[in-house]
Protein backbone atom coordinates (compact mmCIF):
# COMPACT_ATOMS: atom_id res chain seq x y z
CA UNK A 1 0.00 0.00 0.00
CA UNK A 2 1.23 3.47 -0.77
CA UNK A 3 1.24 5.52 2.41
CA UNK A 4 1.87 9.25 2.42
CA UNK A 5 4.92 8.66 4.63
CA UNK A 6 6.97 5.49 4.50
CA UNK A 7 9.18 5.30 7.57
CA UNK A 8 12.10 3.56 5.91
CA UNK A 9 12.04 5.94 2.95
CA UNK A 10 12.15 8.87 5.36
CA UNK A 11 15.10 7.29 7.15
CA UNK A 12 17.03 6.83 3.91
CA UNK A 13 16.18 10.39 2.85
CA UNK A 14 17.57 11.66 6.16
CA UNK A 15 20.96 10.08 5.41
CA UNK A 16 21.08 11.47 1.88
CA UNK A 17 19.66 8.52 -0.05
CA UNK A 18 16.30 10.05 -0.87
CA UNK A 19 16.54 9.40 -4.61
CA UNK A 20 17.36 5.73 -4.04
CA UNK A 21 14.47 5.45 -1.56
CA UNK A 22 12.08 7.05 -4.06
CA UNK A 23 13.08 4.78 -6.95
CA UNK A 24 13.65 1.55 -5.05
CA UNK A 25 11.23 1.65 -2.16
CA UNK A 26 10.36 -2.03 -2.67
CA UNK A 27 14.04 -2.97 -2.30
CA UNK A 28 14.26 -1.13 1.03
CA UNK A 29 11.09 -2.83 2.27
CA UNK A 30 12.52 -6.18 1.15
CA UNK A 31 15.71 -5.55 3.12
CA UNK A 32 13.59 -4.82 6.16
CA UNK A 33 11.72 -8.12 5.76
CA UNK A 34 15.06 -9.93 5.47
CA UNK A 35 16.23 -8.28 8.70
CA UNK A 36 13.01 -9.38 10.43
CA UNK A 37 13.45 -13.00 9.34
CA UNK A 38 17.19 -13.12 10.05
CA UNK A 39 16.70 -11.43 13.42
CA UNK A 40 13.86 -13.75 14.40
CA UNK A 41 15.88 -16.79 13.34
CA UNK A 42 18.96 -15.68 15.28
CA UNK A 43 16.85 -14.91 18.33
CA UNK A 44 15.12 -18.27 18.48
CA UNK A 45 18.17 -20.32 17.49
CA UNK A 46 20.20 -18.70 20.26
CA UNK A 47 17.60 -19.69 22.81
CA UNK A 48 17.03 -23.20 21.48
CA UNK A 49 16.73 -25.87 24.15
CA UNK A 50 15.69 -29.48 24.61
CA UNK A 51 12.43 -28.49 26.28
CA UNK A 52 11.15 -25.79 23.91
CA UNK A 53 9.71 -22.52 25.12
CA UNK A 54 6.67 -20.88 23.52
CA UNK A 55 8.60 -19.16 20.72
CA UNK A 56 10.59 -22.25 19.86
CA UNK A 57 7.42 -24.32 19.99
CA UNK A 58 5.71 -22.01 17.52
CA UNK A 59 8.52 -22.17 14.96
CA UNK A 60 8.98 -25.92 15.37
CA UNK A 61 5.28 -26.50 14.73
CA UNK A 62 5.34 -24.11 11.76
CA UNK A 63 8.41 -25.62 10.10
CA UNK A 64 7.42 -29.21 10.85
CA UNK A 65 3.91 -28.56 9.55
CA UNK A 66 5.29 -27.11 6.31
CA UNK A 67 7.69 -30.02 5.89
CA UNK A 68 5.06 -32.70 6.53
CA UNK A 69 2.62 -30.96 4.22
CA UNK A 70 5.19 -30.84 1.43
CA UNK A 71 6.49 -34.38 1.93
CA UNK A 72 2.91 -35.71 1.80
CA UNK A 73 2.70 -34.22 -1.70
CA UNK A 74 6.19 -34.87 -3.05
CA UNK A 75 7.40 -37.88 -1.10
CA UNK A 76 10.70 -38.06 0.81
CA UNK A 77 12.62 -36.75 -2.22
CA UNK A 78 10.97 -33.38 -1.67
CA UNK A 79 13.16 -32.71 1.37
CA UNK A 80 15.88 -31.68 -1.10
CA UNK A 81 14.08 -28.42 -1.88
CA UNK A 82 12.25 -27.94 1.41
CA UNK A 83 14.61 -25.13 2.61
CA UNK A 84 13.73 -23.12 -0.50
CA UNK A 85 9.99 -23.76 -0.13
CA UNK A 86 9.93 -22.85 3.58
CA UNK A 87 12.01 -19.72 2.99
CA UNK A 88 9.92 -18.50 0.06
CA UNK A 89 6.67 -19.07 1.97
CA UNK A 90 7.79 -17.19 5.08
CA UNK A 91 9.39 -14.40 3.05
CA UNK A 92 6.29 -13.82 0.90
CA UNK A 93 3.99 -14.02 3.93
CA UNK A 94 5.94 -11.38 5.87
CA UNK A 95 6.24 -9.19 2.74
CA UNK A 96 2.48 -9.37 2.22
CA UNK A 97 1.67 -8.63 5.85
CA UNK A 98 4.09 -5.70 6.05
CA UNK A 99 1.76 -3.57 3.94
CA UNK A 100 -0.91 -3.80 6.64
CA UNK A 101 1.32 -1.85 9.02
CA UNK A 102 0.93 1.95 8.72
CA UNK A 103 4.15 3.51 7.48
CA UNK A 104 5.24 0.46 5.47
CA UNK A 105 4.40 -1.11 2.11
CA UNK A 106 4.44 -4.66 0.79
CA UNK A 107 7.50 -5.36 -1.40
CA UNK A 108 5.34 -7.87 -3.28
CA UNK A 109 3.10 -5.02 -4.45
CA UNK A 110 5.91 -4.13 -6.86
CA UNK A 111 6.21 -6.50 -9.83
CA UNK A 112 9.99 -6.77 -9.49
CA UNK A 113 9.82 -8.63 -6.17
CA UNK A 114 7.44 -11.44 -7.28
CA UNK A 115 9.32 -11.64 -10.59
CA UNK A 116 12.65 -12.22 -8.84
CA UNK A 117 11.16 -15.05 -6.75
CA UNK A 118 9.46 -16.57 -9.81
CA UNK A 119 12.81 -16.61 -11.62
CA UNK A 120 14.38 -18.38 -8.63
CA UNK A 121 11.62 -21.00 -8.79
CA UNK A 122 12.12 -21.34 -12.56
CA UNK A 123 15.86 -21.92 -12.20
CA UNK A 124 15.50 -24.37 -9.30
CA UNK A 125 12.86 -26.32 -11.24
CA UNK A 126 15.41 -27.20 -13.91
CA UNK A 127 18.17 -27.83 -11.37
CA UNK A 128 15.85 -30.40 -9.78
CA UNK A 129 15.07 -31.90 -13.19
CA UNK A 130 18.76 -32.34 -14.00
CA UNK A 131 19.51 -33.65 -10.49
CA UNK A 132 16.88 -36.40 -10.74
CA UNK A 133 17.21 -37.31 -14.43
CA UNK A 134 20.55 -36.05 -15.66
CA UNK A 135 20.74 -35.37 -19.39
CA UNK A 136 17.55 -37.42 -19.87
CA UNK A 137 15.66 -34.43 -18.46
CA UNK A 138 15.51 -32.98 -21.98
CA UNK A 139 13.06 -35.75 -22.88
CA UNK A 140 10.39 -33.84 -20.96
CA UNK A 141 10.59 -31.14 -23.64
CA UNK A 142 10.49 -33.47 -26.64
CA UNK A 143 7.07 -35.08 -26.36
CA UNK A 144 6.07 -38.77 -26.35
CA UNK A 145 7.74 -39.55 -29.72
CA UNK A 146 10.91 -38.10 -31.20
CA UNK A 147 9.32 -36.91 -34.44
CA UNK A 148 7.11 -34.52 -32.45
CA UNK A 149 10.16 -32.79 -30.92
CA UNK A 150 10.26 -29.86 -33.42
CA UNK A 151 6.69 -29.01 -32.38
CA UNK A 152 6.85 -29.90 -28.69
CA UNK A 153 10.14 -28.21 -27.76
CA UNK A 154 8.95 -24.64 -28.59
CA UNK A 155 5.60 -25.31 -26.90
CA UNK A 156 7.26 -26.68 -23.76
CA UNK A 157 9.68 -23.74 -23.60
CA UNK A 158 6.81 -21.27 -23.90
CA UNK A 159 4.92 -23.14 -21.18
CA UNK A 160 7.90 -23.08 -18.82
CA UNK A 161 8.56 -19.38 -19.34
CA UNK A 162 4.82 -18.72 -18.88
CA UNK A 163 5.16 -20.14 -15.37
CA UNK A 164 7.37 -17.18 -14.45
CA UNK A 165 4.70 -14.79 -15.71
CA UNK A 166 1.93 -16.70 -13.93
CA UNK A 167 3.70 -16.78 -10.56
CA UNK A 168 4.78 -13.15 -10.62
CA UNK A 169 1.64 -11.53 -12.02
CA UNK A 170 -0.72 -13.50 -9.76
CA UNK A 171 1.12 -12.49 -6.59
CA UNK A 172 1.69 -8.91 -7.71
CA UNK A 173 -1.90 -8.38 -8.86
CA UNK A 174 -3.51 -9.66 -5.67
CA UNK A 175 -1.20 -7.82 -3.28
CA UNK A 176 -1.28 -4.61 -5.30
CA UNK A 177 -5.08 -4.80 -5.28
CA UNK A 178 -5.10 -5.35 -1.52
CA UNK A 179 -2.76 -2.39 -1.03
CA UNK A 180 -4.88 -0.14 -3.24
CA UNK A 181 -8.16 -1.01 -1.52
CA UNK A 182 -6.69 -0.48 1.94
CA UNK A 183 -5.08 2.80 0.88
CA UNK A 184 -8.45 4.09 -0.32
CA UNK A 185 -10.10 3.02 2.94
CA UNK A 186 -7.41 4.73 5.00
CA UNK A 187 -7.92 7.94 3.04
CA UNK A 188 -11.70 7.81 3.39
CA UNK A 189 -12.02 6.51 6.95
CA UNK A 190 -8.75 7.57 8.54
CA UNK A 191 -5.75 5.47 9.53
CA UNK A 192 -7.28 4.14 12.74
CA UNK A 193 -10.88 3.91 11.56
CA UNK A 194 -10.44 1.60 8.57
CA UNK A 195 -12.94 -1.26 8.91
CA UNK A 196 -11.41 -4.17 10.77
CA UNK A 197 -13.07 -6.79 8.53
CA UNK A 198 -11.12 -5.38 5.59
CA UNK A 199 -7.88 -5.65 7.57
CA UNK A 200 -8.71 -9.27 8.42
CA UNK A 201 -9.41 -9.85 4.73
CA UNK A 202 -5.99 -8.37 3.98
CA UNK A 203 -4.39 -10.86 6.37
CA UNK A 204 -6.29 -13.70 4.70
CA UNK A 205 -5.25 -12.59 1.21
CA UNK A 206 -1.64 -12.28 2.37
CA UNK A 207 -1.62 -15.84 3.69
CA UNK A 208 -3.45 -17.33 0.70
CA UNK A 209 -1.13 -15.73 -1.84
CA UNK A 210 1.96 -16.97 0.00
CA UNK A 211 0.40 -20.44 0.12
CA UNK A 212 -0.53 -20.37 -3.59
CA UNK A 213 2.99 -19.36 -4.62
CA UNK A 214 4.41 -22.16 -2.47
CA UNK A 215 1.99 -24.78 -3.83
CA UNK A 216 2.60 -23.84 -7.46
CA UNK A 217 6.35 -24.00 -6.87
CA UNK A 218 5.94 -27.49 -5.37
CA UNK A 219 3.85 -28.58 -8.38
CA UNK A 220 6.51 -27.36 -10.81
CA UNK A 221 9.20 -29.20 -8.82
CA UNK A 222 7.13 -32.41 -8.85
CA UNK A 223 6.70 -32.17 -12.62
CA UNK A 224 10.46 -31.79 -13.00
CA UNK A 225 10.98 -34.90 -10.83
CA UNK A 226 8.60 -37.05 -12.90
CA UNK A 227 9.81 -39.30 -15.67
CA UNK A 228 9.04 -38.14 -19.20
CA UNK A 229 6.19 -40.01 -20.86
Amino acid sequence: MEHEILFLNSLFSAIGLGEFAHNYSHVIQSWFVMLILIGASALFVRGIQLIPNKGQNFFEVLVEGLENFMVDITGPEGRFFFPFIATIFLYILVCNLLGLVPGFSSPTANINTPLSMAICTFVLTHIIGVKFHGIKYVKQFMGPVIWLAPLMVPLELIGHFARVLSLSVRLFGNIFGKETVLAILFMLAGMFLAPLPILFLGILVSFIQALVFMLLSIVYFILAMEEAH
